[in-house]
């Protein structure tokens, strides 16, 4: 288990940055390039497709707050230990999915960067791969107080990039955006399971940034962290869909959403500020997803030798799932990736984490906090 942060918390620590860590894994290759967006949203049109990321979001913040109250009620801060918690010796079915989730959103996130490349550079797409691959060793190799700085300023950056986005987007084709929100009908019945789908595979963010929830003082803490984790993490892909509702529907076929956008904005200079931000987003993602199985791995270690998980263990497993993934990432395309693999998956986490969590989990800590008010 994760030692205890020596230093008092901050109020970022405690409050934002559980949001931010929880919107840098969610962020991902689909998400930061709009893919995602027009795989689960676009279909169900403009109307549609907002109540559907809303719907997302709530359930976001929903289990965010359990999952984060649970954790620190247990003090299970990496997904072993509190799966151990919540599910017994069911934990190793969890292990098992996330595993094969992670080898999956790794294999995206470097198609993504492969296709980044060969859209701005004319780069042979396995060169973006193996930059995105580098970084992302890089920054887990130092542990938590890295990977923490890496999700504290790329969210800045993120934020800010795309605002600026919208506000371009408004001032080039507002017309046509408020055109199509005008022309378009009521949601159908689509968009609540596009949500909910889309919800169901992204929420296992809420246990990948386990580690980072150390900074938690009280339950109230978590519960907060948790509900504005849901706003932070998809308040960007709101205003990032605003903008594609003005090129429906060729836009849903596009490969890479942004960069159709961008070359529609017709601004090299935040065309190149933008790709950086998807990099950016990428590496945190990552980032994100291989430090918590370092931390997984370094809670056994801890367990078994006494000892802290050096910087060469951590590179050398890094290594290990970045160089499987580059070699997926380079055999199948993004699109094919996100549309075979995430909606199985999502349905899985949903069926071992999720319902669990709901049921078992909001027990336990219901019956907790019962017995700490009756000895009070």
């Amino acid at each position: 288990m994760t030692e205890p942060a020596a230093a008092p918390s901050t109020w970022f620590q405690r409050f934002l940055l559980p949001g931010f860590a929880f919107k840098a894994v969610v962020i991902g290759g689909g998400y930061a390039t709009g893919r995602e967006l027009a795989e689960f949203f676009l279909p169900a049109g403009p109307w549609g497709g907002l109540a559907a990321m809303i719907l997302a979001m709530l359930l976001w913040s929903l289990v965010a707050a359990v999952t984060f109250a649970f954790a620190h009620a247990r003090q299970s801060f990496d997904y072993r230990s509190f799966f151990a918690e919540l599910l017994g010796p069911g934990w190793i079915i969890f292990e098992i999915a996330y595993v094969l989730f992670v080898i999956l959103i790794l294999a995206v996130f470097g198609a993504a960067a492969g296709a980044i490349g060969a859209a701005m550079f004319g780069l042979p797409p396995l060169i973006g791969t193996s930059a995105l691959a580098l970084c992302i060793a890089a920054f887990a190799a130092f542990g938590n107080a890295s990977v923490e700085r890496l999700f504290k300023y790329v969210s800045f950056l993120l934020y800010g990039v795309y605002a600026l986005f919208l506000l371009l987007a408004l001032t080039r084709f507002g017309d046509s955006i408020a055109h199509h929100f005008a022309a378009s009908q009521p949601p159908a019945n689509g968009w609540l399971l596009g949500g909910i789908t889309y919800a169901g595979y992204n929420i296992v963010g809420a246990v990948v940034i386990l580690p980072v929830l150390r900074h938690l003082t009280s339950r109230r803490d978590a519960v907060i962290a948790g509900l504005v984790a849901g706003p932070l993490a998809m308040a960007p892909a709101i205003l990032f869909f605003i903008c594609m509702v003005a090129f429906l529907p060729g836009i849903a076929d596009q490969t890479l959403p942004s960069d159709f956008l961008l070359t529609q904005m017709n601004v090299p200079a935040f065309h190149l500020l933008f790709q950086l931000m998807i990099f950016a987003a990428l590496l945190e993602s990552g980032t994100g997803s291989v430090h918590a199985i370092n931390e997984r791995v370094a809670a056994a270690w801890h367990h078994h030798r006494g000892g802290e998980l050096g910087v060469a263990p951590r590179v050398a497993i890094a290594a290990v799932l970045l160089i499987g993934c580059m070699f997926v990432a380079d055999r199948f395309g993004l699109v094919a990736l996100i549309a075979r693999g995430y909606r199985a998956l999502a349905y899985v986490l949903i069926a071992i984490y999720v319902v669990p969590l709901l049921t078992i989990g909001l027990y336990r800590l219901t019956r907790s906090r019962r017995r700490t008010q009756e000895t009070a």
